[in-house]
């Protein structure tokens, strides 16, 4: 089974960025799609960016597009998401999570899931 450990989170200033790292362990994590969701108190967890296993195909929730970049270095076993211009809006718990179908948006979709870790942006 895959384990999956976020990392790169903290406390920035709006317009800054931060940039997180998604490691996975018992592998096959390459055999997987693997998407970024984010979880503000009191709302539902919304689907942020998605990656297919080789990382030539990537999506994106418009809240974020242009702003936020997935990526993945195979080698590794690490999926990245970069956020810059940081806005309170994008305060929230990220968790990566991998699954068998690339371009799913519902958490429904993903069957392994990180601990996340906590964005907070400041204004």
């Amino acid at each position: 089974q895959v384990q999956l450990v976020e990392s790169g989170g903290g406390l920035v200033q709006a317009g800054g960025s931060l940039r997180l790292s998604c490691a996975a362990s018992r592998l096959p994590f390459n055999n997987y799609a693997v998407g970024w969701f984010r979880q503000a108190p009191g709302k539902e967890r919304e689907f942020v960016a998605g990656i297919n296993w080789i990382g030539t195909n990537t999506d994106y929730a418009d809240s974020v597009k242009g702003r936020f970049t997935i990526s993945r270095d195979i080698a590794k076993n690490t999926v990245y998401l970069q956020m810059n211009s940081l806005k309170p809006d994008d305060t929230a718990v990220y968790y990566c999570a991998a699954g068998l179908e690339f371009g799913r948006r519902d958490v429904s979709g993903y069957g392994h899931w990180g601990q996340g870790t906590q964005v907070t942006v400041s204004s």
